[in-house]
């Protein structure tokens, strides 16, 4: 019999597998924010500002879509551990078709909104043209970055997250590149500042859902479930898909939305306090991809176990998974505290700027230690198909608790800029303990069902 040594050993071992190509992954999805921020910044303040308010318009949005679509992976985990392969076909098809509506409208209501929205913000003119144009040059990639979406989904749920990594490694040095060239203008293309990191990225996003589409098309085990084509619409399985999607994505949208809204606040300070709190935001985003690696992971872990009904499976993969976040997040937050001079000065050259980045990224730590549990928690949810707790916790702990605590310090206790990154501290603490509540409540139901499959 298998001591409980070896089992947690054993799931360790697996989580990690899963984990490890996962962030890698996603570190290379923020090497691009962080190659758009950096050399926006090196181009000059007023870059960088533009390109800021630009990135903070654009993901909200995309986290929110992306975290509807993400619905897949529950489906597939579930799908997997159920034994009804069969069924996950029509669950991409169904998510490919709702990429396709998603990335008209959100297509259509940039085209007509943005230019409106940023012009009641009061932007500088040089500032407000490079956002306006940054945001229609990430419109150049927003069907093929929705649609990549269900197709990731469906190889990293089945277990092929390396095959993933691989993807955007690859794509990684191309945006460099493709930044380098368009933000500079070298190799005979005119110099478009921080508007050419937002068309790189668009280019970008078509370069790697052609490689999602190759790779499902043309290699085995994705071959056989032939997941690209159009789907027999079948709107209860749509209703299914928005049931699980919808609350995720806006669970996501509580909490990466209030950035953004954060950063129209922060406007008001000027273009140093926007473009060092854009640099921070982007290297606590880099950060964040640990966290959020093991979030999807367990995910995966949960979903398959959950499926199976294998219920201590699934308790010994979460107790894993926390604690090796809690462990990994205390070594990069001690390397980020004695790096925190280096990190300024990779961003901006401008003093200034440099030191309000010192300050920000302080604050920035104390989040990051909410996160290391709350990220967690919220993939081990998902796993569950727990999506509704998530989406009630991000509203209270974000847009109830944080945002009017952030406005309070700022009106009146003049906390200036920073007021906003100690509401945003006390949000994530708020939503880490809710967060944890629910999961407690959770495992003791489970627990309660397996010992009725035991009798």
């Amino acid at each position: 019999m298998t001591s409980k040594k070896e089992r947690y050993k054993d799931k360790a071992s697996r989580l990690v597998s899963i984990m490890l190509p996962i962030i890698c992954t996603q570190i290379a999805v923020m090497g691009m924010n962080f190659f758009d921020a950096s050399m926006s910044g090196q181009a000059g303040n007023v870059d960088l500002a533009g390109a800021a308010i630009g990135g903070n318009t654009w993901m909200p949005i995309h986290t929110c879509i992306t975290g509807i679509l993400m619905a897949a992976m529950p489906q597939v985990a579930y799908f997997i551990g159920a034994g009804e392969d069969h069924k996950i076909k029509d669950t991409i098809r169904h998510g490919l078709f709702l990429a396709v509506c998603f990335a008209f409208l959100v297509v259509l209501g940039g085209c007509i909104g943005l230019p409106i929205f940023y012009a009641k913000l009061g932007l500088e003119p040089a500032v407000y043209r490079i956002a306006v144009w940054y945001s229609f040059g990430i419109g150049m990639g927003v069907l093929p970055f929705f649609c990549m979406c269900p197709l990731r989904n469906f190889v990293d749920t089945m277990g092929y997250t390396l095959l993933t990594m691989k993807i955007y490694l690859l794509a990684l040095p191309i945006n460099a590149c493709l930044n380098y060239v368009l933000i500079f203008g070298k190799l005979g293309f005119p110099r478009l500042g921080g508007i050419g990191a937002g068309v790189a990225t668009g280019l970008t996003f078509w370069i790697v859902f052609c490689l999602f589409a190759w790779v499902v098309t043309h290699l085995e085990p994705f071959k056989k479930y032939h997941v690209l084509g159009l789907p027999k619409l079948d709107w209860n399985k749509i209703i299914e898909y928005l049931k699980l999607g919808i609350p995720m994505g806006f669970s996501i949208f509580m909490e990466t939305s209030v950035f953004g809204v954060v950063a129209f606040f922060i406007a008001k300070f000027g273009t140093d306090s926007i473009a060092a709190h854009q640099a921070a935001l982007n290297f606590s985003s880099l950060v964040y991809m640990f966290p959020l690696g093991f979030s999807l992971a367990l995910t995966i872990c949960v979903g398959v176990e959950y499926g199976a009904k294998r219920f201590d499976d699934a308790l010994e993969f979460i107790k894993v998974g926390i604690g090796l976040s809690i462990l990994v997040s205390a070594a990069y937050m001690l390397a980020e505290y004695l790096g925190r001079d280096l990190i300024a000065r990779i961003y901006s050259s401008d003093a200034n700027v440099q030191t309000i980045i010192i300050k920000l990224i302080i604050y920035a730590m104390i989040w990051q230690v909410g996160d290391a549990i709350a990220a967690p928690i919220q993939g081990i949810l998902r796993g569950y198909k727990d999506v509704n707790a998530a989406f009630c916790t991000g509203m209270l702990a974000y847009w109830v608790i944080c945002l009017p605590v952030g406005l309070y310090l700022d009106y009146y206790l003049n906390h200036g800029m920073y007021s906003y990154w100690q509401s945003l501290d006390l949000g994530v603490l708020v939503s880490m303990v809710l967060l944890t509540l629910r999961l407690t409540y959770l495992q003791r139901r489970f627990h309660r069902e397996a010992n009725k499959i035991d009798c």
